[in-house]
């Protein structure tokens, strides 16, 4: 199904302020990696949004969501504060795992590696 207009701008503006606020804590730089939120899904309610993090680099991926969602209430409050007056309530954030990036490198090996057969058989 497909997203309306207000659910895009809802989600547009949460992942901006997310961005920022993730930036105030901390959380986009951390063990030498970094976390960005890649995408943010609305429900048609607006009373659920589903953030999508990237990460680049941390070595725990599953231990580092539950260390930002251990903060969420702190999150949230900041959240409201910001949006508080374009939206009515501060929607419920899930947190998910985005491994589009896991998922390039993973490609690229498997291209580089074909690339060398190959380059491996031409010159037999």
């Amino acid at each position: 199904m497909q997203e309306s207009k207000r659910q895009k701008q809802i989600g547009q503006l949460l992942q901006k302020e997310l961005s920022d606020i993730f930036q105030r804590m901390g959380f986009n730089v951390l063990e030498g990696g970094m976390i960005s939120i890649s995408a943010v899904r609305m429900t048609p309610d607006l009373l659920e949004a589903r953030v999508y993090l990237s990460m680049f680099q941390i070595a725990d991926n599953h231990a580092m969501v539950n260390r930002i969602k251990e903060r969420m209430g702190e999150i949230k409050k900041e959240l409201g504060h910001r949006v508080g007056k374009q939206l009515r309530r501060v929607p419920e954030l899930s947190l998910f795992l985005d491994d589009t990036l896991d998922y390039v490198f993973k490609m690229e090996e498997l291209f580089k590696k074909i690339k060398d057969d190959e380059g491996g058989k031409e010159n037999k």
